[in-house]
C-alpha cells in the first residue's frame, strides 16, 4: 500500500469546503435528505460549515455531535492534527501541534485531547498465535528494578502475530489479575496458542484450556522453538521510546489514554490512511442517531 504522504494529504484536502464534504459524505454517504420536505437537493452556504435545502432552506450541520462542533480552529487544522497523531509512530505532543499547527499551546492541548479519545483500542477478540508480556512503565524512582519497581505502572500486552494488540494498565502481576484479563481477550479455542516468558503468574493457562508455550528469559534464552516474545517486546519498545522521546512523562491516571494512541498506531501500521479511521466509529454515532447534525429548522437560505 503507498504511503500516505504529506503532499497527498494536501491533494485530497486542499480546503475548508472539502474538509467539509468529507465528513458530510462520512455521514451522508447517500446523500443529504431534508427531514423538513424529504428534498435531496442541497448546497453548501457561504462562510458557514453548513448546507442548506434547496426547497426549503432547512440548514444541515455535519459537524454536530463531533469533536470539531463548535470550534473555530480550521478544519483542515484539525484534519493535518489526526493525520500527524494517527500516522507518526511514536506519537506527537501537543508542543509538537502548537508548532506544526501554528495555534495557541492551549488550542493544541484541547485538540490533542480530543484527538486521542479517538485513536482507542478495538476490543475484538485475539486468536491464532498471542503473545502475552508485561512491563513497568514510569519515572526512575529508588527500589528494585523489574518485576516489583517501586513507583512504577503495571502494563499488560496482549500482541496476535502479525495481527492485533491490546494493552491494558493493570494493579499487579499476579495471576488473579493476569489470568482473568487473557480469558477476557484471547477465547481458549483449538488453533489460538498462547506464548508468554517463564512468570508463575502463567502457570495455570494449561488447566484453563489453554495451548500455552513459554520461554525462559531468566536462562536468557529469547526463543524456544516457536515460543518467544519478541513481538510484544517490540511493541514496549515503541511506547517506552515514545513516551521517552515524545511525552517524557506519563502520569498513571492518563497513561491508558496513551497506551490507547500508541495500539491505535500499531494496529493500524499497515493503513495508509489511519487519519480516515481516527473518524469513523464518531462518525457512525451521528449517522446513526447518537448526535444530530441538523440545527433547528430555520426558513433562512
Amino acid at each position: 500500500m503507498n504511503k500516505f504522504t504529506i503532499a497527498r494529504f494536501n491533494e485530497l484536502f486542499p480546503d475548508e469546503d472539502t474538509c467539509l464534504a468529507f465528513v458530510k459524505d462520512m455521514i451522508y454517504p447517500d446523500g443529504i435528505v431534508c427531514r423538513k420536505c424529504g428534498d435531496t437537493k442541497h448546497y453548501k452556504l457561504a462562510n458557514r460549515k453548513a448546507y442548506s435545502c434547496n426547497s426549503c432552506g432547512t440548514h444541515v450541520y455535519p459537524l454536530a455531535g463531533t469533536i470539531f462542533e463548535k470550534s473555530s480552529t480550521p478544519l483542515k487544522s484539525w484534519f493535518y492534527a489526526m493525520y500527524l497523531m494517527a500516522s507518526t509512530r511514536t506519537g506527537i505532543s501537543a508542543k509538537q501541534l502548537e508548532r506544526e499547527l501554528g495555534v495557541t499551546y492551549k488550542t493544541a492541548w484541547r485538540m490533542f485531547s480530543q484527538i486521542r479519545k479517538l485513536l482507542a483500542q478495538d476490543s475484538e477478540p485475539l486468536f491464532g498465535e498471542v503473545e502475552v508480556d508485561e512491563t513497568y512503565i514510569g519515572g526512575r524512582r529508588p527500589g528494585k528494578r523489574g518485576r516489583g519497581a517501586a513507583g512504577k505502572t503495571v502494563v499488560v500486552g496482549l500482541v496476535e502475530r502479525k495481527g492485533r494488540a491490546l494493552v491494558t494498565v493493570a494493579p499487579d502481576v499476579k495471576a488473579k489479575t493476569l489470568l482473568p484479563i487473557i480469558q477476557e481477550h484471547i477465547p481458549a479455542v483449538p488453533g489460538t496458542v498462547v506464548y508468554t516468558d517463564e512468570l508463575q503468574s502463567y502457570h495455570r493457562l494449561t488447566s484453563l484450556g489453554y495451548a500455552h508455550e513459554t520461554v525462559q528469559h531468566a536462562a536468557k534464552q529469547y526463543v524456544n522453538g516457536k515460543a518467544h516474545v519478541n513481538n510484544v517486546e517490540g511493541l514496549w519498545s515503541n511506547v517506552k521510546r515514545g513516551i521517552d522521546g515524545v511525552n517524557h512523562a506519563v502520569s498513571p491516571k492518563h497513561l491508558q489514554s496513551y497506551l490507547d494512541a500508541y495500539v491505535y498506531r500499531y494496529n493500524h501500521r499497515n493503513d495508509a490512511q489511519a487519519m480516515y479511521a481516527t473518524l469513523a466509529d464518531q462518525i457512525k454515532g451521528v449517522r446513526d442517531g447518537k448526535h444530530g447534525a441538523y440545527a433547528p429548522i430555520s426558513s433562512t437560505s
